[in-house]
């Protein structure tokens, strides 16, 4: 197991450059209350005088120990490489390669650093201090020195400072790969341990808690901590070490750690003889060494897992930055190049990254016009928006002053092409969501496929600006020609169309078909020709002519305005009543029975506009999806590279395009840095393996 200290060692090191926050490191934290003699345990196990002393809370930072264990030979020549007189010393992280020989200057850097980031108003700060002690007198640990638990604020602590406290504890204790040391005085009731609590709420199985009871020299006359240190009043799984601190008095004499030491260890055979080799400074010392390189070695396989996931996320992230720039010119061609080809594969579908979660580019452009596009003209009615009475009025007006003997083809036209240009509304939907999903691919290249764009922020705003005006150029066009396909059917009505001549000769079959089953139901005593409406006895009824419409006004049928509104009243019949009659105010029937002749002829102009405008709607359907490609789509694909190179390869703008966003270097050095950690953090690991101690 002594093999696995010098490799451990290396490990901790690259640890405290990676990051407790991105590696959750194999350590020892010590928990306890104010006074409960945390800063005396921490002590006698460096063996010197470090941490601040005094009343109230004074540890107000973490602080992460590391001791390193330096035979003589390394020790004379680390002295001799780095000028240091003494066999021990210390080094903080924060001051780089600053060594301190003087242990109460090390002090009072603790000091100055906690007051520069928590202020000196008693407020804690989870920023933690790093401070690595080498001797010859210590073990290989590594231990995170925490504030101690209070419940009420003095002075200018923040009312909450409790609440603050507990949290920074548990966010350090909540670590699975942490070992809980839990100081608790003697002189206290164990199990009032405010300590062994807060351990247990994270470890209720105990596993990684170890519980250190301080002062057994303070305990009351006549007591002693017998049952305390055998387990048998709370049992811990990892044990519980009893130790006995410097008093304040003894700290005011300058007693040294090591008289202390030998008073302990006197005091120990002298009260508690078959525990003594049980507990102690030292025996605490070993156990925590032990415990902690064995949890490291649990750890390692997860350890190494994490380094290498991180290390993989790091790499990427480091080549997305990528690398100062030298050769602008040719960079900036490689990026409109890169970002042209990214933008045409995605709508081909050969992009590289491939969205998962919705549709994007060409496969949305697809559904737009098969899905989207389809569905709207197959939802339009080809009758919708026109009545029987709107058919009926469009054949009168088409037939002038004369009776009509067959249905004018004037008024089939007129009311076809009324029913054609409503497809135009939903053609020109299309073309404008099509554009907005080209425009929705820029964001799509920026985000996943050209990440290099994010390191120059006006370049991609120049690209961003340049293909967004190439489509609002083809926005216009491309409507034009939409607008001319619906322009083109309405510009000449094909009655000869195969699909359309098919059906009328079906439609002719069955009108004459309905005509010969009539003939066959009127009584054989009616003449044939009485079946046609408006015949001699229809003229002596009265009802074929003006005269028998103003009949049945005056009978109260009903009738429309001018306006198209029924009539509040019956209408004068007779200017032999005393009323005028305007004849050229002719009212037109809405609401009357039509008769058979106008049933079969409404019934005709419907059906015709049906057939031709399914026909019509087929060919929109089929044309508008091809126009929106060729004029739109294929276009911008066609024209993107030379208009990128265009518009933005100028000498003139290289510098102001490639100029990149004021935090990328750092980012850059940050990520390269922490790459680098945790490549040697994963080669400390392999050489684990290697010693076959794992």
């Amino acid at each position: 197991m002594e093999a696995l200290i010098p490799v451990i060692n290396k490990l901790q090191d690259v640890f405290n450059t990676v990051g407790a926050d991105i590696i959750q490191l194999p350590q020892i934290a010590v928990v306890g209350t104010q006074s409960s003699g945390k800063s005396s345990v921490l002590e006698s196990l460096v063996g010197r005088d470090l941490l601040p002393r005094g009343t109230g809370i004074v540890t107000r930072r973490p602080l992460i120990l590391q001791l390193v264990n330096v035979d003589p030979d390394d020790r004379r020549k680390t002295s001799e490489e780095n000028g240091v007189d003494g066999e021990e010393w210390g080094k903080f992280l924060h001051t780089k390669n600053k060594i301190y020989t003087d242990f109460d200057e090390i002090r009072q850097e603790i000091e100055n650093e906690t007051e520069r980031i928590s202020g000196n108003n008693k407020g804690i700060s989870d920023e933690p201090i790093h401070l690595k002690i080498f001797s010859p007198h210590v073990v290989n640990l590594t231990l995170v020195d925490l504030p101690g638990i209070t419940k009420v604020p003095v002075g200018d602590q923040p009312k909450d400072i409790e609440i603050q406290i507990r949290e920074l504890i548990l966010k350090h204790i909540s670590n699975p790969n942490c070992i809980i040391l839990a100081v608790t005085a003697a002189n206290t009731d164990m199990a009032t341990s405010e300590a062994l609590k807060v351990a247990r709420e994270v470890d209720p199985d105990g596993r990684r808690t170890l519980a250190v009871v301080t002062k057994l020299d303070l305990m009351d006359a006549g007591t002693d901590a017998m049952d305390v240190l055998m387990g048998r009043v709370i049992p811990v799984k990892l044990g519980l070490i009893g130790v006995v601190n410097r008093s304040q008095l003894d700290i005011n004499n300058k007693k040294s750690v090591a008289d202390a030491i030998r008073d302990e260890h006197a005091f120990l055979q002298k009260k508690y003889p078959s525990l003594a080799n049980r507990n102690g400074t030292k025996y605490l010392a070993r156990t925590l060494n032990r415990l902690l390189m064995h949890h490291i070695r649990d750890c390692l396989p997860e350890l190494k897992t994490r380094i290498n996931v991180l290390a993989a996320q790091y790499q990427s992230l480091l080549s997305s930055y990528g690398e100062p720039v030298e050769d602008k010119s040719a960079t900036l061609l490689q990026l409109i190049t890169k970002f042209a080809a990214e933008y045409c594969n995605t709508i081909e579908g050969t992009a590289k990254y491939i969205e998962t979660a919705e549709l994007c580019g060409g496969a949305r452009i697809c559904y737009i016009f098969h899905e989207t596009f389809g569905r709207t003209l197959e939802s339009v009615d080809p009758l919708g928006g026109l009545t029987t009475i709107d058919v009926l009025t469009a054949i009168r007006n088409a037939t002038g002053p004369r009776p009509a003997l067959f249905v004018p083809e004037v008024s089939f036209e007129l009311l076809v092409k009324r029913q054609v240009k409503r497809l135009e509304e939903p053609s020109l939907r299309c073309v404008e969501l099509v554009h907005e999903e080209m425009q929705r691919i820029i964001q799509h290249c920026s985000n996943y496929s050209t990440q290099e764009l994010l390191r120059f922020p006006k370049l991609h705003d120049a690209i961003v600006e340049v293909v967004t005006s190439l489509l609002r150029k083809r926005l216009p066009v491309t409507n034009e020609m939409v607008h001319n396909l619906v322009a083109i059917e309405l510009a000449y009505i094909n009655t000869k169309h195969p699909d359309f001549a098919d059906a009328c000769g079906v439609m002719n079959n069955n009108i004459e078909e309905q005509r010969r089953n009539r003939m066959r139901e009127l009584p054989s005593a009616v003449p044939r020709d009485k079946g046609a409406a408006g015949g001699p006895q229809g003229e002596q009824d009265g009802s074929g002519g003006w005269r028998g419409k103003l009949k049945k006004g005056e009978d109260g049928a009903m009738a429309e305005d001018q306006n198209g509104r029924p009539p509040q009243a019956p209408l004068p019949a007779s200017p032999m009543k005393g009323y005028a009659v305007n004849l050229l105010d002719v009212p037109v029937p809405v609401a009357r029975k039509l008769s058979a002749r106008e049933q079969r002829d409404c019934e005709v102009i419907e059906r015709l506009i049906k057939s031709y405008f399914l026909i019509v709607r087929k060919n929109i359907q089929d044309s508008v999806p091809k126009a929106v490609m060729h004029f739109l789509v294929n276009h911008v694909k066609d024209s993107l590279q030379s208009e990128l190179v265009g518009q933005l390869y100028k000498a003139g703008l290289l510098d102001d395009l490639l100029t990149e966003s004021e935090d990328m270097a750092q980012r850059r050095n940050e990520a390269a840095d922490m790459l680098k950690a945790l490549q040697k953090a994963s080669q400390v690991i392999a050489e684990i393996r290697e010693t076959h101690l794992w």
